[in-house]
């Protein structure tokens, strides 16, 4: 096996879209062949609800037994449940929503509304990723993990320039002063995501190039985050041209 980064590009937005949700929807099908359940994290953004939304879209997500997959949030914005702005109500409105599955199959972060208050619900929802853990671990065995990427290079809520990115002693943690708002936040830690089996990078824009080739570049984590980002097993960042507009030719893939 091989953890080496590909970057597959694709001519816009919509054929990226379909194309990750045709990628998501077989590999599922591998992993659900070869263990009893999977677990998935999932990212906010625009692309984000753009790729899920195509998965549910997709005539051949009907072939997945969606009750042996579990799903969780790489971060999300310190707000009442149920607002829009929330990563979690995003994919419920693009596609979760119409999945008949187990209540416990989806792992939202707590709300704003609560009655918890930030690092208490840090302290939850790591307390909600241990019961899941395995091997030792504080969390679940990642198959599948979605990340977007800011055009400053951020992943998740974990942001340049800040001491977020160095975290390794916890799981998550509450982000609060957040460059972009809103300005609390939590987050899953550098650690976890890196303990991913697969890190899938979903950008498009011409805002990202910049972000994605100082990444591939050797970047620094502290100043571009994304750089810090690597999946076990693979890493691909599935781009459109305009984000990759400042990667390399050698290291843009041809397949996956």
């Amino acid at each position: 096996m091989t953890n080496e980064r590909r970057v597959l590009v694709h001519p816009d937005k919509g054929s990226l879209a379909g194309s990750v949700a045709a990628r998501f929807i077989t590999k599922l099908l591998d992993i659900l062949d070869t263990q009893a359940v999977a677990h998935v994290v999932l990212t906010g953004g625009s692309m984000g609800g753009t790729v899920l939304a195509a998965v549910g879209a997709s005539p051949a997500h009907t072939s997945i037994d969606w009750s042996r997959v579990h799903f969780w949030w790489g971060d999300e914005r310190w707000l009442p449940a149920g607002d829009a702005e929330r990563n979690d109500e995003q994919a419920r409105v693009a596609f979760l929503g119409e999945l008949d599955i187990p209540d416990g199959n989806t792992h939202p972060f707590p709300a704003s509304d609560s009655g918890l208050e930030l690092d208490a619900a840090a302290e939850v929802y790591a307390a909600e990723l241990a019961s899941h853990g395995v091997d030792g671990l504080a969390h679940p065995l990642f198959d599948i993990t979605f990340l977007g990427v800011g055009p400053d290079g951020h992943i998740a809520s974990l942001f340049p320039h800040r001491s977020d990115i160095q975290v390794v002693d916890r799981t998550v943690i509450p982000v609060r002063n957040s460059p972009k708002p809103p300005p609390e936040r939590l987050s899953l830690t550098r650690p976890v995501l890196n303990s991913s089996q697969r890190v899938w990078f979903v950008l498009a824009g011409a805002d990202k190039a910049s972000a994605l080739g100082l990444a591939l570049a050797g970047a620094s984590r502290d100043e571009v985050p994304v750089a810090g980002i690597k999946g076990r097993r693979r890493t691909v960042f599935f781009v459109d041209a305009d984000a990759a507009s400042e990667v390399p030719e050698s290291l843009i893939a041809r397949d996956y």
